[in-house]
């Protein structure tokens, strides 16, 4: 009896806190020129209202910006952005106005594996991409296909 109750007491433990292996950036190099890339989207670009996150499986908070400079497109977020640690984060463009909470392939397009859970950060949109076919941006945890937070893209997308 007493293994049962051990066992159950573990398994619930692990699915618990499945999600939480730490990712940051290990580069600090990345982070600098993320910051230089925020600071300069203010000069010669085209920036769209701002959408707030929003959480589904893990508090995610903070703003989204689709920014366009000299003719690539950005999706940033601002500085008050945070998401919880989990493993294998990544940033999405989902077809949906709200992910569901399991993707399916045909439903999303990965961008880029998030660069740090918290503060300023930008992903260049792919060219072959076209904004017009996707309504969010996720994070979402590929390992155990979670998403844990959204953020509409803004109308003048």
């Amino acid at each position: 009896m007493k293994i049962l109750s051990l066992t159950i007491v573990i398994l619930f433990t692990v699915l618990s806190v499945g999600c939480t292996k730490d990712v940051t950036s290990t580069s600090t190099s990345n982070q600098t020129v993320t910051e230089n890339q925020t600071e300069s989207a203010t000069q010669n670009s085209t920036v769209s209202n701002s959408s707030s996150f929003q959480t589904l499986e893990h508090k995610t908070q903070g703003k989204l910006n689709v920014i366009t400079e000299n003719g690539t497109t950005y999706l940033q977020f601002d500085q008050s952005f945070q998401t919880d640690s989990g493993p294998n984060l990544v940033v999405v463009l989902h077809r949906g106005d709200v992910p569901s909470n399991s993707l399916q392939q045909k439903d999303y397009v990965s961008v880029a594996r998030l660069e740090k859970i918290k503060g300023s950060q930008r992903y260049t949109v792919p060219k072959n991409i076209n904004l017009a076919n996707f309504k969010s941006v996720g994070i979402w945890c590929r390992q155990f296909n979670v998403t844990f937070g959204y953020a509409s893209l803004p109308a003048s997308v």
